[in-house]
């Protein structure tokens, strides 16, 4: 058993315009969907959206070089896929080119670098930054290293334990974007209860270059077609608002409408 083959937007409490933003420019649109990552809601959307829409470009949150072991991930006849989440579920119904937006790439740490020289924060939070950018340039190494063994081998590797929640996608539909709403209000109390200053400073400039680069990274993509691209949730409204600088951003309603006439 797995996702139903087709959406209904006006019953369906998973795809609806509150994690989904649109920027349109004269000729292209690009797609911006919300996730709680390995969330059944939102892998859900993910699918959904891509299936519907059948982008040119399918661009995810994840590094450049782990697309690779992500599409091994979607290579297989389950529905969703046992690895990968919400990402491999989008890769799964793409009939485009899927490409990684996020960090580390070399736009990525030259933003970094400047925001760091612009804002002069604490040694600490300097130490912050630096430690979390060498963890995830080597999780992405780890993640290059794992598509060559299943390229060579034809075996799975399982980088990361998918994140476990209260509830599956077997779950009611209704249940599974209540159990999502209520892991976004979660997850932002318990970030910020828990962070230091340092800690919080550091995820901010990190985050700043992220949006911005991925940003970027979607307007040129824009040039090769339309674009749905899947982000964390935390990340939704600050890549479309810097996309809006370009171009106007849909509204939620906009996009239900977008739906309904497509």
């Amino acid at each position: 058993m797995g996702f139903p083959s087709a959406v209904d937007i006006d019953s369906d409490p998973r795809v609806t315009g509150e994690y989904i933003r649109q920027v349109s420019s004269d000729t292209r649109t690009v797609t911006l969907v919300g996730v709680v990552h390995d969330h059944p809601a939102s892998t859900y959307r993910a699918r959904q959206v891509v299936e519907e829409l059948d982008p040119e470009v399918l661009a995810l949150e994840l590094p450049p070089i782990s697309i690779p072991l992500f599409k091994q991930y979607a290579s297989t006849d389950r529905c969703p896929p046992v690895f990968g989440g919400e990402m491999s579920a989008a890769i799964q119904v793409a009939t485009g080119t899927t490409v990684g937006i996020d960090r580390p790439t070399g736009g990525f740490f030259q933003r970094l670098g400047q925001n760091l020289l612009r804002e002069r924060p604490s040694l600490q939070t300097v130490r912050n930054v630096v430690s979390d950018a060498v963890k995830t340039t080597k999780h992405a190494i780890i993640c290059r290293a794992a598509a060559t063994v299943g390229a060579r081998t034809s075996v799975r590797v399982e980088v990361d334990s998918p994140v476990s929640h209260d509830i599956d996608w077997t779950d009611a539909p209704d249940d599974q974007a209540r159990d999502e709403r209520k892991q976004v209000r979660r997850s932002r109390s318990f970030l910020n209860a828990f962070r230091t200053a340092s800690r919080s400073q550091a995820s901010r400039l990190e985050d700043v270059a992220r949006e911005e680069e991925m940003a970027a990274r979607l307007l040129q993509l824009r040039e090769e077609g339309d674009i749905v691209a899947v982000v964390g949730i935390e990340h939704l409204d600050s890549v479309a608002e810097r996309l809006n600088s370009v171009d106007e951003a849909a509204s939620p309603d906009d996009v239900r409408d977008h739906y309904r006439t497509n």
